[in-house]
């Protein structure tokens, strides 16, 4: 069997469609096909068939593509060994990032990895539901996700998962809110509050239906905003409240005020989504180096500060003791 044909086969099943193949392989899609075919005929059983308007892979193309998925990771190993040998890790790697882990983490890796030579970081950012945070490793070596656990479809896809960071969820309230005078606030104290959420999938939104199921009655959402600054602005202006991240939500005298909450799972993880033969690389194995680092300060700094009653978010500047404050 011809290894860029088992390739095309695991792309399928990555991807979904034969146009999609066709677009990230730089082919067209009759050239595909006629690949996928030679494929059935090298090893005599059918891949694919044909459902509704589209095409899926049969058991055996399952089974054949998850072979796809092992050599793909046997062969980036042995690449890697090479370069290990030859060279420091070079090249370029591509990184997905959604808004608040981009604010985090990307500055100072951005800045560490200018001490590495021959490596390029090239970064796009994406907001996504949790849900399709797998659907990026096909297009980037690297994607930063946030989720609540790690979901099972990210094993079930074959992908590998580093975890970077675990972030909590606070409370906003405008300055002048009754809720301020508190340290902790607690699901009770919730109860008859508007608040402005998230869309729905997104973690936030998640810590809305544990409220829920403590209190016994659905929050009132009176806006969906995906937006931080959007919901810090409503926030301060007393439209509602709401629930943001603490390390990447301001207090700096913008009207608004944090507060942690009690008696609730409210906290999301932050990891580093790939696929598994792009893990062998030396380079972006570097680059999750460089992003568990910056995670380590970002969670450092702010335990450094302490917890204050206006939530700062403090992150140590690359060589400094300063503080960034961001929002995403």
């Amino acid at each position: 069997m011809d290894v860029r044909r088992l390739q095309l086969l695991r792309e399928l099943a990555d991807r979904g469609s034969i146009t999609a193949v066709a677009r990230a392989t730089h082919r067209t899609a009759s050239a595909v096909s006629q690949q996928l075919k030679v494929l059935e005929a090298e090893v005599g059983v059918p891949l694919t068939e044909r459902r509704g308007r589209g095409l899926v892979l049969t058991g055996a193309g399952l089974a054949l593509a998850d072979t796809a998925r092992r050599i793909a990771v046997a062969i980036e190993a042995a690449e890697a060994l090479w370069q290990e040998f030859a060279a420091s890790p070079q090249g370029i790697v591509t990184v997905s990032t959604f808004p608040t882990a981009g604010q985090m983490l990307l500055p100072g890796v951005l800045l560490a990895a200018r001490e590495e030579p021959g490596l390029e970081i090239v970064v796009t950012d994406h907001d996504l539901p949790q849900p399709e945070f797998a659907m990026l490793t096909p297009d980037y070596d690297l994607v930063l996700a946030d989720s609540q656990g790690i979901p099972a479809h990210w094993s079930e896809q074959g992908l590998t998962v580093v975890p970077l960071m675990t972030e909590p969820f606070d409370v906003a309230l405008p300055a002048g809110h009754r809720l301020v005078e508190k340290s902790v606030v607690r699901p009770a104290d919730l109860i008859d509050e508007d608040w402005i959420g998230a869309p729905l999938g997104y973690p936030y939104d998640r810590v809305h239906d544990r409220l829920a199921a403590v209190v016994g009655r659905e929050p009132r959402i009176v806006q969906r905003i995906m937006d931080n600054i959007i919901v810090e602005r409503l926030v301060a202006a007393g439209v509602g409240i709401a629930i943001l991240p603490r390390f990447t939500t301001r207090s700096h005298g913008n009207g608004i005020v944090t507060r942690p909450i009690t008696g609730l799972s409210a906290e999301r993880q932050i990891s580093a989504l790939l696929r598994a033969d792009r893990a062998e690389r030396p380079s972006v194995r570097r680059v999750i180096e460089l992003l568990q680092a910056e995670a380590e300060r970002v969670m450092e700094g702010y335990r450094t500060v302490g917890e204050p009653r206006t939530v700062t978010a403090a992150i140590p500047t690359v060589g400094g003791a300063g503080l960034w404050s961001a929002s995403a």
